[in-house]
């Protein structure tokens, strides 16, 4: 019995030991649920810690984080604030949470409890950012919010007035939309980087207008005080842009004025010629060409027309063929000889104006424009094997038998007119011509060119008459000023 007794008390104190370790396991248990029930320590979802929070409060921690901040983006002096909403920014937070929660539930209940007890927390795997937004949406905020008020444009450079040259335009700065789209999209999928600073472009003053190039040339004739006729046409080979112009007595009057064609005539009479030819010239016709374009010699001109177009009526045969391109106010009437017969009269759109006139010889008439439209055939059947050759001619004018042209008009260096106004070395294809007329006097002069430059290549016509009396050094300065302001123009380098 006494050794019954001894054992009593120790019976007691294993039950009090063990009703302890249950108490214990079931006050654990209960603190392993609450923190089973909600997210584990460590748990971060986006980049936003969450461990410990139930879904609600996760969630609503999420929402704070990308969709109550603004992403602030600074771009020059100015500070711009871009609400989620404008970009329709949105976090996938079904799909976030979802993940979330099999990462909360991921170990088997007793074994998460037997880790909990041993303070083991294992390392959750963090959920990543799952969200959207409109590229569209914020790339139109970019340009119509911020670059359209905070860009600064470039200025263009303008003529320098008194001269032929231009002044050059000021350097602007455009956002760089592509990579200001990369970073506030960034910006936005951070729960805490939402400040970007954007980056610019700085963007070179465009060169002189076209429209700001007739202006300067329309400044230097009125500086120069001319007071006869003239008349300019310009056409770019690369845009196909044209200035065309006229004056008479310092005031503008419409253009397409009847002026004497006189040795520009000769680069139709060339192109009538090789119409005629079929393969490789003869050495006389050559030589024929030679001198009447490099020479501006009238005697191979009028040999040329006799014995390759026709004997009595080559002149006609000129006219027709530059009616054929559709030059209805160009025509040749007669051979330059003195005394020649006037073959035919002709009545044109130009010579039939009464506004401005400008007597032009009965034989010989053009307008700047027709005869630029010809450099511009000759031009496009060289470069391209096409243009107004081949649909008039067909194969009757070849590419080879244009570039030929271009080789005989190039050939043509006098030093005066359009080619005073280009830098040496410069390629001009013209063909220039005055007259001193039957009173001594000379009352026009002209040039007509294709010039190739570094900066494009363009055609140039310019007619001047007198009905007084045209002064050689002034018209040939003028002619020069003009030629260098237009080659300055498309050369000009900032």
């Amino acid at each position: 019995m006494r050794n019954r007794s001894a054992f009593y008390p120790l019976r007691w104190i294993s039950v009090v030991f063990l009703l302890l370790a249950v108490i214990l396991t079931v006050v654990e248990l209960v603190r392993y649920s609450r923190i089973r029930s909600n997210f584990p320590p460590g748990m971060v979802i986006a980049g936003i810690q969450v461990g410990g929070l139930d879904t609600q409060q996760a969630l609503n921690r999420l929402l704070k984080a990308y969709t109550a901040v603004p992403v602030e983006v600074r771009y020059r002096d100015a500070l711009i604030q871009i609400k989620p909403s404008t970009v329709d920014f949105k976090l996938e937070v079904d799909s976030m949470m979802a993940a979330a929660d099999l990462e909360r539930v991921r170990q088997p209940f007793w074994t998460g409890f037997w880790d909990f007890l041993w303070n083991r927390f294992p390392t959750p795997t963090p959920v990543p950012l799952l969200a959207t937004l409109s590229e569209a949406r914020l790339r139109a905020f970019l340009n119509d919010e911020i670059a359209v008020r905070y860009d600064l444009p470039a200025t263009a450079s303008i003529p320098v007035p008194g001269s032929t040259g231009f002044q050059s335009g000021q350097a602007g700065t455009v956002l760089d939309v592509d990579r200001a789209v990369m970073l506030v999209a960034d910006a936005f999928r951070s729960p805490g980087a939402r400040s970007v600073v954007l980056s610019f472009n700085r963007v070179a003053p465009p060169r002189p207008s076209f429209e700001n190039l007739k202006i300067l040339l329309q400044q230097m004739v009125l500086s120069a005080k001319y007071q006869g006729t003239l008349e300019l046409f310009l056409y770019d080979l690369q845009t196909g842009s044209e200035i065309h112009f006229a004056y008479d007595q310092g005031q503008l009057v419409k253009p397409d004025l009847v002026f004497t064609a006189a040795s520009t005539m000769k680069i139709a009479i060339m192109a009538s010629v090789f119409k005629m030819i079929a393969g490789p010239l003869p050495a006389d016709v050559s030589e024929m060409i030679s001198s009447m374009t490099e020479y501006s010699e009238n005697g191979p001109a009028d040999q040329l027309m006799a014995r390759v177009l026709d004997t009595n009526l080559g002149p006609l045969q000129v006219t027709e063929d530059m009616q054929t391109l559709g030059l209805e106010n160009t025509f040749l009437a007669g051979y330059f000889y003195p005394g020649a017969p006037l073959l035919k009269s002709f009545k044109t759109p130009a010579n039939q104006r009464t506004d401005v006139l400008t007597d032009p010889d009965r034989y010989n008439q053009t307008t700047p424009a027709e005869m630029g439209m010809l450099l511009k055939d000759i031009y496009d059947c060289a470069e391209k094997d096409g243009g107004s050759f081949r649909a008039a001619f067909g194969n009757l004018i070849t590419q080879d038998e244009c570039k030929q042209m271009t080789a005989y008009l190039s050939k043509n260096h006098n030093g005066v007119l359009l080619e005073a106004g280009l830098p040496e070395g410069t390629r001009i294809a013209h063909k220039h011509g005055w007259i001193i007329e039957s009173d001594n006097l000379m009352h026009s002069i002209s040039d007509a060119g294709t010039v190739y430059s570094p900066g494009g290549n363009y055609i140039l016509t310019i007619y001047l008459h007198d009905n007084e009396q045209l002064l050689f050094d002034p018209s040939n300065i003028l002619i020069g000023n003009l030629s260098q302001a237009i080659y300055n123009y498309f050369n000009f380098e900032d």
